[in-house]
């Protein structure tokens, strides 16, 4: 007796479980050992942006959660930069199904992930010196035109103000 197969209904399509790829950890290397830290970027990384990853590597003592970040960084730079290239190839805007525009996802897409670079290599702080003191953070509600001093006093203004 044979198994019989169960029936799907009309129209419906039945995917078959397939094995996902097991993740490996391939490491371009522009020199010393291979598979060395020095000078390595991963490899699905774009060569211009694997060639910026192993100038800040190489450039900076960083910790192995640092280069984490920054291949965060450079995924996000890649993935925008993707983005980017669609956006020139297909537009901006798109119609939909009510004749009205709409923005492209690679736009979003774009947007999200110039903000995500800048904060990882803000999280980084490679270029800057911490500030010798805390600051004063910056005026909430915009610039506000600002008085100048009243350096013409007369007799009543010193009088008041008890400086005769």
């Amino acid at each position: 007796m044979s198994p019989k197969k169960k029936s799907r209904p009309p129209g419906r399509v039945q995917f078959e479980k397939t094995q996902s790829p097991k993740p490996h950890r391939m490491l371009r290397t522009s020199g010393g050992l291979p598979g060395s830290k020095e000078n390595s970027a991963p490899a699905h990384l774009r060569d211009d942006t694997a060639a910026w990853w192993a100038s800040v590597a190489g450039a900076f003592s960083l910790e192995p959660h640092q280069l984490r970040i920054l291949t965060l960084a450079a995924e996000a730079w890649d993935r925008g930069q993707e983005a980017r290239e669609a956006i020139t190839k297909y537009g901006a805007v798109y119609i939909d199904r009510f004749e009205q525009p709409r923005a492209r996802p690679e736009v979003a897409i774009e947007r999200d992930s110039r903000i995500a670079f800048a904060r990882l290599v803000r999280e980084l702080a490679l270029d800057i010196d911490p500030p010798e003191e805390p600051g004063r953070p910056p005026r909430l509600g915009g610039s506000v035109e600002r008085r100048e001093p009243v350096t013409d006093w007369d007799a009543d203004d010193r009088r008041i103000l008890g400086l005769d």
